[in-house]
């Protein structure tokens, strides 16, 4: 059973979201007719398991503040947009000092979304925040490959919902170096969880995707991994042993034992995957598939070839003198396009060479992500969180994903989105 909540009223002139523009902000015009429904609904659907009127009321008025202020989305920003005397106190509680459990909106969230829409995979993407100082909760050193270089940031990985329509941020795990786990001074002051323990990056993508299939329930989707982490191969070993269908982009260099007879005189041999993909080229052949992008379809044609290939199983010890080192079967798959380089890209799976002809297919789902990232994600606020604890951190995240799902599902024409009920 859904809470009906009655949407606070703004003070700037009145205006609904859809009247303010969804992202209030100067950089994307408005566009969109129907925010005013989809915040409606989703809200209902989100905030049932906060108990508290109150809190159900500052999370729809965070939404707003995330939807409809224009330039950074500080809580002293939105709350001049929202008005009201002590708003800003509120929001800053609601978001870093209150008790909700980001978690359960997540799952709210995620049912919501896979209602309303036919998704067709989980998108992995990581995310880089920049900050100054030293005290934001999981601050180090991380490169940035938008920025080619290394920077004083935040790392973290977002699982995100993917289909033809739209793509959708669903859970999120924050990186948390050694340093902030075993540091107690640095611990307390960022609140972390006395449950919360290092991780590494694929640890962040196991435990975020697990949470989504096993406690959230959701249906099994091909779990695309576009990190070029150096993990990548763990990370798909690992999912598959969860019982998913991971696709993970890797880098040229990542070593991989040839296994497929096809590729005559080189079974057997380690190399490196785009010395395989190179030897295979012989072997490529075309796959149709459509690509969604700015509310246009069209039809394209890319090539792939697949290798059977085999790699050491994570966490294995080295192979003792004469022994074969425990490793496990695996599909090496490359993509390209007519007269270019090949291969462009180069995954790992552990989908059969049949099945992975919907790989350029998900590559461009990894893509669309990306474009939505950069037109409403980092719009409605993703960075823009200048709390230092682990929880504000949290929750933020949670809202901007409402935020964005708003968004998102209002710019798709109604015809294309069959509402939750």
């Amino acid at each position: 059973m859904q809470t009906t909540i009655q949407r606070p009223a703004l003070t700037t002139e009145g205006r609904s979201p859809a009247q303010t523009g969804y992202l209030g902000d100067t950089r994307k015009p408005a566009h969109v007719t129907g925010t005013d429904e989809a915040f409606d609904e989703l809200c209902s659907a989100l905030f049932t398991s906060l108990r508290r009127n109150d809190q159900r009321r500052k999370g729809m008025e965070y939404i707003l503040g995330l939807l409809g202020t224009r330039g950074r989305k500080s809580v002293r920003n939105m709350a001049a947009l929202i008005g009201g005397n002590g708003t800003e106190q509120s929001l800053h509680h609601f978001v870093s000092g209150s008790t909700w459990d980001w978690t359960t909106v997540r799952r709210a969230l995620a049912q919501y979304v896979m209602r309303a829409a036919s998704t067709q995979a989980w998108v992995v993407r990581p995310l880089v925040i920049p900050k100054t100082g030293q005290h934001s909760v999981g601050v180090s050193k991380y490169f940035s490959p938008t920025d080619s270089q290394v920077l004083n940031a935040q790392w973290a990985i977002g699982v995100w919902a993917v289909s033809d329509q739209l793509s959708v941020p669903l859970n999120w795990r924050l990186h948390l170096p050694r340093t902030w786990i075993t540091d107690q001074v640095r611990r307390s002051q960022a609140s972390i969880p006395s449950e919360v323990r290092p991780q590494t990056p694929s640890d962040c993508v196991i435990s975020a995707c697990r949470e989504m299939r096993a406690e959230w329930e959701l249906p099994a989707r091909p779990v695309v991994v576009n990190t070029c982490q150096p993990d990548a191969v763990a990370t798909v070993c690992r999912l598959r042993a969860e019982g998913m269908w991971p696709v993970a982009r890797i880098a040229d260099e990542v070593m991989l034992t040839v296994a497929d007879p096809a590729l005559t005189g080189h079974v057997a041999s380690a190399l490196p995957a785009s010395q395989i993909m190179r030897a295979a080229r012989e072997l490529k052949r075309p796959v149709g598939w459509l690509e969604h992008a700015s509310g246009t379809m069209w039809r394209r044609t890319s090539l792939i070839a697949t290798v059977r290939v085999t790699a050491p199983l994570p966490h294995s010890s080295p192979a003792r003198p004469g022994h074969a080192q425990p490793s496990t079967e695996l599909l090496l798959v490359g993509v390209g396009d007519n007269g270019r380089q090949w291969p462009a890209e180069l995954w790992l799976t552990s989908m059969t060479a049949a099945q992975a002809a919907v790989i350029p297919q998900l590559s461009g789902f990894s893509s669309k992500v990306d474009q939505d990232f950069a037109e409403i994600t980092d719009q409605v606020g993703i960075k823009d969180y200048a709390g230092r604890s682990y929880s504000g951190w949290h929750r933020h995240v949670t809202l901007v994903s409402a935020a964005h799902a708003i968004a998102a599902m209002s710019a798709v024409p109604c015809n294309q989105v069959d509402r939750a009920s």
